[in-house]
């Protein structure tokens, strides 16, 4: 049974692109809490409030402000910090904001990979480089099984095409370049992550928070639409331990699908009602939802990932299912709204976590 080793990361030189959303900052909190010497390169922190402000993750790491379509600042961050390990996950993520800006969209998703692995390229000490995508990476046919990794890659909308095309440039880069040298080349596609600390706009979990806290009705556009929801701890975990097992083993590399088992693959209106179940529970109220469809651009109606490839490979499993990851969300906003250390509530998440890997590990 393979397994994150926090072990493994102490020390390492480790950079992260896109370090100040919120994925970017359970992953700078978990490296930090490892003992990795952690850089993050992004822009600013995308909404306000955010979480990489709020746990203060900038006096804890080395983090860079600087934009990835920026090639000659991101080259001089590379050799300044020559890092072991990269993890790019920098990306305008937001389909409704790609169809209003679809060049930006490319700009960042495809040629900020472009410069990214050129970078890598002309590195000489990466030895492991994810490149996190996404589900919509895959040409959706509506299937009711889910998409496996030699699945053809053709997103739709400009966001979920921009990252087709970011697997396509880093298939490219690996054949054209890293063939021969001693260096991993991964892509990881994750399905839709939710957690705490996610303020985003257009977001299903954000919109409920903020409709909760303020005692209004919650407002769901697409309640039938089918997704594979998991706490954003399980594409974490999964990126590291796959950045830490290449790092000694190259054939490992590749790519890899990472989401939730069938029974969490939910409709959003399902996913919907359990917030507002576990809200309720935990704050006295009576919260509800409402289907209004706003008229909004394509999306896909079915969407999950097979995920047999890395739990064949590297044993991998989903540790927290839908019903643990709803109390986890509800427990970080408590904590927030209530004035409470999140970080602290963060590092017990973590720790929760983690101790579910080592119980596999010790009983199977």
């Amino acid at each position: 049974m393979r397994q994150f080793d926090s072990t493994f990361y102490n020390g390492k030189r480790v950079l992260i692109t896109g370090h100040t959303g919120f994925k970017g900052s359970w992953m700078c909190k978990v490296l930090i809490n490892a003992g990795a010497r952690v850089t993050g390169y992004g822009l600013e922190a995308p909404t306000n409030p955010n979480l990489f402000e709020i746990c203060n993750l900038s006096g804890k790491m080395n983090s860079i402000i600087g934009d990835v379509r920026d090639f000659d600042r991101l080259q001089t961050v590379f050799e300044d910090i020559q890092p072991e390990i990269v993890i790019h996950m920098a990306a305008q993520p937001i389909v409704r904001e790609s169809y209003k800006n679809p060049v930006y969209t490319y700009d960042v998703n495809v040629m900020g990979t472009v410069n990214i692995l050129e970078c890598v390229r002309k590195c000489n000490s990466v030895k492991s480089f994810v490149n996190v995508t996404t589900d919509k990476v895959y040409l959706n046919r509506e299937w009711e099984w889910g998409y496996r990794e030699n699945e053809e890659l053709n997103g739709y909308d400009p966001y979920s095409n921009s990252k087709s095309c970011s697997e396509l440039v880093t298939s490219s880069y690996k054949k054209a370049f890293f063939a021969e040298r001693d260096i991993a080349i991964t892509t990881v596609r994750a399905g839709n992550v939710i957690g705490g600390g996610d303020f985003a706009d257009d977001r299903i979990i954000p919109d409920c928070i903020r409709a909760a806290s303020e005692g209004r009705e919650i407002i769901v556009r697409n309640p039938y639409s089918i997704r594979p929801y998991q706490n954003v701890l399980e594409p974490v975990f999964a990126y590291l331990l796959i950045a830490q097992e290449q790092y000694e083993n190259k054939a490992l590399a590749g790519s890899y699908n990472v989401g939730p088992d069938d029974v969490d693959c939910l409709a959003t209106g399902e996913l919907v009602t359990l917030f507002c179940d576990e809200w309720n529970k935990e704050m006295n109220s009576k919260i509800v939802w409402k289907n209004i469809y706003d008229g909004g651009p394509h999306e896909a109606n079915f969407l999950k990932l097979d995920c047999s490839k890395i739990k064949a490979i590297f044993q991998w499993r989903p540790r927290w299912n839908i019903e643990t990851t709803m109390e986890k969300i509800v427990e970080w906003n408590k904590a927030y709204l209530s004035g409470k250390n999140v970080s602290e509530c963060m590092d017990d998440q973590i720790k929760a976590f983690m101790e579910l890997n080592q119980k596999d590990i010790l009983y199977g």
